[in-house]
């Protein structure tokens, strides 16, 4: 049989189509045929189509599909082609051709050569596959080429293999699926794999391949499925990022009693406010002096005279008028002040006279709203960027606001920060940030070197993302380090030894939740008020920071002010800080501390006026998962449970039973039942007040506190009755502390309280139930909590406990003097107690697989999940855990959660939750030695997910001698006077060096 060229292939395979309509692919273009390089072709002539054969169009788009069988689709009458040679040609291109990775096949009607011959019916061979669709962007590994001619007796090519409908090995590596559009310069030939090595993937398309270009943001990290059904009911991980809760400066030993200065030393009587307005008042202290400028008024008060005005001086004095007044600042040595007016003229008074001694008209021409004092050198500053220099004229010692020339440095306008720290002008703006379109954005602070002609300024950043820049101090005990308070809550520490004296940011602390607004350096510790109303004081030398103090004196207002008196420590013998709010009252505190010295320095002969004795506390924790007391059957372990607790120690003075999910948390109408009780009644009990148990409780506490009473009075000896002196409940969450009668005679100040954690403190299905006592004069603090859940809620799980310890108003403070209570605390608040007992369903986890946990349970390897415990994780290297002062005895027990019902089995469920240490008791005592652990234990009783614990301790309590501690008080007294003196003449020294004065 005579071999066909190409050209005559094609014309036949065109004359079979247009003879065949429903198989015609001229309505419809055929696919371009990305691995054929196509020779010269001969272009037969194009008859008219019809639109009954255009409308066939779309059965021919299953032509494109690579998994189209054409053998079933095509008819019995159609001719196939066969591929032959022709002399003079290039030998047929492959399909795997690396050549085409870079063309494709011509259409027929493209431009070719005419060329004839003779045609022969050829053999019905099927057709080949068509080739897939061009993907530019995928770039094939070539294949071995095609024999160089083809007869019309060689075999045809094989069909596709249909598509299985099991999973069988196939030769042939199936179609790639289109790549994601990116750019293609930036997409990277991804290298086909061999066919051999190909996984098959039965009935389903293997997977797409993701190329990710350059620019592109990456995806999110798939977190592992946590295996909790809990987690639904704590807040996400991601709410608390970014708070940094859990790594803010320690303040679970601080003093919550506010220092104030009448309180300490005399000659600051104020007995009637002092009003200062919060935004359009200034106020400078010296000594005993103290100057309010508001609009065009400056009032002059000496405390140690009286509390209201002894001069009140008017700008018309001076023939200027209509003027509003926006800055002050005393002169050095503290007798002259510094006026500086909206309309730009500067004035000076005398406050020892009552008169105006200078005026400097229009020296400004902007509003002066700035004034600073370096030794005997002022600078004013004003909002449109102009800062005069004052400097004494030759041959003189003090400035002559009317005749001395000052000289000009320019800097930025429109400031809402500025600072003269070491010589050097500090300035930043609202508005000036670097990357501000960015989340990461920082404030610009530029610092000039103004006392340098020709100074220009340098700019400098924060290392990390903090607020705007709010104000800055330097600690007289650490001259080295200056630090900037931002909003947002944040520190930033700065180095000023430099070599080029320019400061370089070294550290940035989140301190607060609230913005930072006011910063000074009160000898060893950094004041800091905040927009909350609060004023603390940190310790910045240990990591993280201590707060030492903590008060609240403009409650719900933010702490506009704070300023340190440095003329007093010359002129008083005193270190005295004022403060103003937007309440407008200024207040006045001790920079020395005076009270928290003298405190702890007392401590120190606690054994000398006071007598001790020891009493036993028993403490018990259990998630009873919504189990009534009539499921405590069957099992003896679930029989005996409250005998074997109430025995395990003999004869304790004080049992606290603690319970968790009372109620089932699940239940809609059982939670909403429970909201409403809680709601109406008293979150706040009243002192003194002994409810056996609350009428508006539902029935499942009501049955526990019955099955309670009647297992106390049976385990116990009928000659030691005890009493229930506290009951509270809170959403699932349960508590119950009966005492020994013979105890009664020495209690007091008892009070109990609830605090909501869950839903962002507004729902009780997390949180905690804190009861108080007062046995002589030792306090007590039961907690009962339950923390939020989750295997990765660690961070939430630690601002729950945060938000427990520190909460402010838990109790009503104490009238008489606080002898039983610590850290000059009232007994409001937790942290105030002496002695704290802390149980409950913590939920902290063991950071490993379950099966590892499994298998060290039944071989009895408790110790090697100790390392992966969260808990104890967070105590040993989270520097912001509020637990680290707190004890634990050693897990000496196998994990109490997750088991099955009725089971010894740990979950056995779809979810199969990992066991976990979720039930603990700890405790926290102002003196370690006064508490004493006598047992550890958990219990076997399988009616709960969770297996019951308790805890036994030995505590001591102590009772004053009030008479013999007076006489200490006096003695300590007498030695602080010493003290005083000693830090007074430190701090003289460091003013004097540093020109402050």
């Amino acid at each position: 049989m005579p071999s066909l060229s190409i050209d005559q292939v094609r014309y036949l395979l065109y004359r079979n189509n247009t003879h065949h309509s429903h198989h015609s692919a001229t309505a419809h273009p055929a696919p371009t045929l990305p691995h054929l390089v196509p020779p010269r072709f001969v272009k037969p002539p194009i008859p008219h189509i019809s639109h009954s054969q255009s409308s066939s169009s779309n059965s021919s788009n299953s032509s494109h599909d690579p998994f189209f069988d054409q053998e079933e689709a095509q008819s019995p009458d159609t001719v196939a082609p066969i591929f032959t040679s022709r002399p003079n040609d290039d030998s047929l291109i492959d399909l795997g051709s690396p050549r085409s990775s870079t063309s494709s096949l011509s259409s027929p009607d493209s431009e070719i050569s005419q060329h004839s011959a003779p045609l022969t019916k050829p053999h019905r061979i099927p057709p080949p596959r068509p080739p897939p669709r061009h993907r530019s962007l995928a770039i094939e590994k070539p294949t071995q080429s095609t024999p160089p001619s083809l007869s019309l007796n060689a075999a045809a090519p094989p069909l596709p293999q249909r598509r299985p409908t099991i999973a069988t090995p196939v030769d042939e590596e199936p179609p790639r699926l289109p790549n994601r559009p990116v750019s293609a310069q930036f997409s990277p030939a991804p290298a086909a794999s061999p066919v051999n090595d190909r996984r098959v993937f039965g009935k389903h398309l293997p997977p797409p391949t993701r190329i990710i270009a350059l620019g592109d943001k990456l995806p999110e990290v798939r977190k592992l499925p946590s295996g909790d059904d809990s987690d639904d009911e704590s807040e996400d991980e991601e709410d608390m990022k970014g708070t940094g809760v859990d790594m803010l400066p320690d303040s679970s030993r601080s003093s919550r009693r506010p220092p104030r200065m009448q309180d300490v030393h005399d000659g600051y009587n104020i007995y009637n406010p002092i009003k200062v307005g919060a935004y359009s008042g200034h106020v400078r202290m010296s000594g005993t002096q103290v100057v309010v400028a508001e609009g065009h008024k400056i009032r002059i008060y000496d405390l140690s005279v009286q509390d209201s005005p002894i001069w009140v001086l008017d700008s018309k004095e001076v023939g200027v008028k209509s003027v509003t007044i926006q800055s002050i600042e005393f002169r050095s040595g503290g007798r002259f002040v510094w006026a500086g007016t909206k309309e730009g003229h500067v004035l000076e008074a005398d406050v020892k006279s009552g008169q105006f001694t200078g005026v400097k008209l229009n020296g400004h021409l902007n509003p002066v709203v700035h004034i600073f004092r370096h030794a005997d050198t002022m600078v004013t500053v004003d909002d449109g960027g102009k800062v005069l220099v004052w400097l004494p004229d030759a041959g003189e010692t003090e400035i002559r606001l009317s005749h001395t020339l000052p000289r000009v440095v320019r800097i930025t306008e429109k400031l809402d920060f500025a600072k003269l720290i070491g010589g050097m002008l500090w300035t930043a703006s609202r508005n000036d940030k670097m990357g501000g379109h960015t989340p990461a954005k920082v404030p610009i602070i530029r610092v000039y070197d103004i006392f340098t002609p020709g100074c220009v300024g340098r700019t400098v950043l924060p290392t990390g993302h903090v607020g705007a820049v709010t104000s800055a101090a330097i600690l007289p005990s650490d001259p080295k380090h200056a630090y900037l308070g931002h909003e947002e809550g944040y520190i930033t520490i700065w180095d000023l030894e430099t070599d080029d004296r320019y400061p370089r940011c070294v550290e940035v602390m989140k301190v607060s939740l609230s913005d930072i607004l006011c910063l000074e350096g009160v000898y060893n510790r950094l004041w800091a008020g905040s927009r909350s109303g609060t004023i603390s004081a940190y310790d910045v030398a240990p990591r993280p920071w201590v707060v030492t103090n903590c008060w609240n004196p403009h409650p719900g207002m933010p702490v506009m002010k704070l300023q340190v008196d440095l003329f007093g420590v010359e002129k008083t013998g005193r270190l005295c800080v004022l403060s103003l709010s937007r309440d407008e009252v200024l207040m006045l505190w001790d920079g020395l501390l005076s009270l928290d010295w003298m405190d702890q320095d007392l401590m120190k002969h606690e054994q000398s006026f006071s007598t001790f004795r020891d009493l036993k506390v028993l403490v018990v924790s259990w998630n009873c998962d919504a189990a009534k007391p009539d499921h405590l059957n069957g099992d003896p372990a679930n029989i005996n449970l409250l005998h074997d607790i109430l025995t395990s120690v003999d004869s304790p003075d004080i049992i606290s039973f603690g319970f968790q999910e009372v109620i089932d948390l699940e239940s809609r109408k059982m939670a909403a039942k429970n909201i409403v009780l809680t709601a109406a009644s008293s979150k706040k009990h009243e002192e003194g007040v002994l409810p056996g148990l609350s009428e508006k409780v539902t029935g499942a506490y009501r049955r526990w506190f019955d099955r309670l009473l009647l297992a106390v009075r049976l385990a116990m000896p009928p000659d030691c009755p005890y009493t229930c002196i506290h009951t509270e409940s809170l959403v699932g969450l349960f508590t119950c502390i009966f005492i020994k009668n013979t105890e009664r005679v020495t209690l007091r100040d008892m009070a109990i309280s609830t605090i909501k954690r869950g839903m962002g403190g507004r729902y009780g299905n997390k949180g905690g139930i804190v009861a108080r006592l007062v046995i002589e004069d030792s306090s007590i603090c039961f907690i009962n909590c339950h923390l939020a859940a989750g295997q990765n809620h660690v961070r939430t799980r630690n601002a729950d406990v945060t938000g427990i310890l520190e909460e402010k108003n838990m109790f009503p403070a104490t009238n008489s003097e606080p002898v039983a209570f610590v850290g000059g605390g009232d007994g409001s608040a937790v942290t105030d107690h002496e002695i704290v007992f802390l149980n409950g369903d913590m939920n902290y986890r063991i950071d490993q697989r379950r099966d590892n946990i499994v298998n060290a349970v039944r071989s009895g390897e408790w110790d090697s999940m100790l390392s992966h415990d969260q808990l104890l994780k967070e105590i040993k290297y989270n520097r912001g855990c509020r637990l680290r002062v707190f004890s634990e005895g050693p897990l000496t027990f196998p994990p109490t959660y997750k088991y099955d019902r009725r089971s010894d089995e740990y979950d056995s469920s779809e979810k199969r939750r990992s066991p976990a240490w979720c039930d603990r008791v700890l405790w926290r005592s102002k003196i370690p030695t006064r508490v004493e652990q006598l047992h550890y234990r958990r219990y076997e009783a399988n009616v709960s997910d969770h297996r019951p614990i308790s805890g036994a301790f030995r505590m001591t309590v102590k009772s004053v001698r009030h008479e013999v501690r007076q006489k200490y008080k006096l003695q300590v007294q007498m030695k602080w006077a010493d003290e005083e003196l000693r830090l007074l003449h430190t701090l003289r020294t460091y003013f004097a060096e540093k020109q402050l004065v």
